[in-house]
């Protein structure tokens, strides 16, 4: 049971909450392919909070374009040097702590947690996280190795970023879990796909938001909510999700 009900709904949630939500891919909000929408609802009155735009195959496909193409043009990984990459995660983690209201109602309205859990734990958690990965990108580095059967040659190893990763997160964390995946998959160079669950998207869809106020590049974090065919919305208990 949410602990909302005491605290004053914030304007930017309300805000937030008064048109549908699109994808975000390739550094615009967009529509479905299809132009479906479904409801994420409020788990503690079964009232629908927002329409949410319906994503499938089509929809995944066009954000791996995206990914991809920021990506091969370098723009996340080769252009800016990794001390810029560290300074925008970090600018990222100011962003979730400067709306730590809004993340944390959101989630309590989505997800059923109590407000102050929310506020205190997940969203802070979430920018202590951005924050920790924030310092990795100039110290990612190989190893130069002395190879004394090749008249003493020197041989050496670079670490480079995958390229495309997709991240798929659960119900139970929303806000969280995708802290944990994203941080590091950025912090390593790679340009990101995140798939949240289809019962709690909003605090996700919001922190896309926050990605282009932190000026992430187009096509380096994508949010595509692609919702599984023949998923119910009474799944949002299922073991299966932890």
């Amino acid at each position: 049971m949410t602990d909302l009900a005491t605290v004053a709904l914030d304007p930017r949630v309300s805000e937030f909450l008064r048109q549908p939500r699109r994808m975000l891919i390739g550094g615009e909000w967009v529509h479905a392919a299809s132009g479906q929408t479904f409801a994420t609802l409020n788990p503690s009155t079964g009232e629908t909070l927002v329409q949410v735009a319906r994503g499938d195959r089509a929809d995944t496909d066009r954000a791996v374009k995206a990914a991809r193409a920021a990506f091969e043009d370098g723009a996340w990984h080769r252009k800016l040097s990794p001390a810029d990459r560290g300074r925008m995660l970090w600018k990222l983690a100011d962003l979730i702590e400067e709306r730590r209201d809004v993340l944390a109602q959101l989630e309590s309205l989505d997800n059923g947690k109590p407000y102050r859990h929310a506020r205190s734990g997940d969203v802070q958690w979430s920018a202590d996280h951005f924050r920790y990965y924030a310092g990795w990108p100039d110290k990612i580095e190989g190893k130069t190795i002395p190879v004394s059967s090749m008249n003493n040659a020197l041989v050496y190893t670079r670490r480079e970023p995958l390229g495309v990763c997709g991240l798929i997160t659960p119900w139970n964390f929303p806000l969280e879990i995708a802290a944990w995946k994203l941080a590091p998959a950025l912090a390593a160079g790679n340009c990101v796909i995140l798939k949240p669950a289809e019962q709690t998207p909003l605090s996700a869809l919001y922190l896309g938001e926050l990605f282009l106020e932190a000026g992430f590049p187009p096509g380096v974090v994508n949010i595509p909510d692609r919702v599984r065919r023949g998923s119910g919305r009474g799944a949002r208990r299922s073991p299966r999700c932890r």
